[in-house]
Formats: structure tokens, sequence, C-alpha cells
């Protein structure tokens, strides 16, 4: 991928964080792209959310975030009601590329991630979103048995430069003040992966892999 090429990119999470663990690396590393980091969860939290700010400048991009329901019980959301949100904070515009959570999530498990990622595939699939196209994080945990890990058979695998992951590590530890012995700082990937989509029904075929599976 060439660092020099510009691209309109969105990256489009469900919190706070996600942006820097499952992709961080890769915004780091091509920051000619203008990215746009949509947040759907913790917008009125007063620690997160002016965390999520100060990341943004780190990152080097712009965004926005939203309030969806992020309740412990990780009730599932209406599916409309996130679909709205998604359109709404997202700018109304043609993207070369989109990247978001997969319905199958980063690890076991999440329903907000998998809902994000489902949700996004829909809205591609419907026109109501426009990209050239979509990556999906591509991480696995073994069913539990271990920290997420990168998928290596992955469309793209990409082991980050040590600076890299260093900048992105203390977004983590240091922006958003997670301890060293957390979830997150240990997670962090030190490599990062994207199944890629370049057809909505392509990815919509993916969804349909997972969804019996899920909720």
């Amino acid at each position: 991928m060439n660092k020099k090429y510009s691209k309109t990119v969105a990256v489009i999470v469900a919190h706070p964080d996600d942006e820097t663990l499952w992709a961080g690396g890769t915004i780091l590393s091509h920051q000619s792209w203008q990215w746009f980091i949509v947040c759907l969860c913790r917008g009125s939290d007063s620690d997160r959310a002016p965390k999520f700010l100060k990341t943004l400048q780190k990152l080097g991009s712009e965004g926005i975030m939203g309030d969806l329901d992020d309740s412990p019980g990780q009730k599932p959301l209406d599916e409309n009601e996130l679909e709205h949100a998604i359109l709404k904070l997202l700018p109304s515009k043609h993207f070369d590329l989109i990247i978001s959570h997969n319905p199958n999530g980063e690890y076991t498990r999440h329903i907000r991630h998998e809902e994000t990622g489902k949700a996004v595939m829909k809205l591609w699939k419907e026109g109501k979103i426009s990209t050239n196209e979509l990556w999906t994080f591509a991480y696995e945990d073994g069913d539990k048995k271990y920290y997420p890990r990168p998928i290596e058979t992955a469309t793209f695998y990409r082991v980050l430069a040590k600076r890299t992951w260093l900048k992105k590590y203390s977004i983590i530890t240091e922006t958003y003040g997670f301890e060293k012995n957390s979830f997150e700082a240990i997670t962090t990937p030190k490599a990062e992966s994207f199944w890629q989509f370049t057809d909505s029904y392509d990815a919509q075929k993916w969804f349909k892999k997972f969804e019996n599976l899920k909720i």
C-alpha cells in the first residue's frame, strides 16, 4: 500500500479505543490518507469522550462520537436505531475505503462489535453508505483461549514497525490510560489484519456464515 497515495477513509467502531486497538497502526502508517473515525458509543462519557478526542489528534484524524447504549448487560440494540446512528454520524459522501468490525467480532464476544459490523455491511449493500471497498477487522481469540490475535491468513496481514506499535501502545496506555496489565494493553496487537471486500454482496455472504452462530 502506497503511503503517498491519498485516500478518503472512514473507520466505524463501537467504542473509543477500538480504532486504536484494531487499526491504529494502519492509521499511523498512512498519514497522507484523509481519516474520519466514527465512534458509536460513549459520547456522554466524561472520561472516555475527551480521551477519544485527544486520540484523534494523535492519529491525525477527524472524527465524531455517538451515544448509543453501552451498558454492561449488552442488551442488543434495535437495528434501525443503530443504522440511523451510523448514517447520522458518518459524513454523507463517497469514501475510497471504509473499515469496521467484523460481524464475528474480534474476540468472544462483544455484541456491540458484532452489531456494528453487521450494520455497516447491510448499509453498504443497500447503497446507503458509499465506498469502493470495505475492510473488516480480522482477529480471533480461540474462543477465549488467548488474547485476540491478528489472523495471518486474512486478506491483509502486516507486522507493525516497532516505532509505530509503540505509538499505538502509548495511546492505549497513556492517552486512554489503561493499566499495563489490562486487557486492552496486553491485547494491543503488534500486527494488524483485515478482510477485504470490494463487492457488497460478497460482504453480506460473509456475514451470513456467522449470523446463525451468534445472538
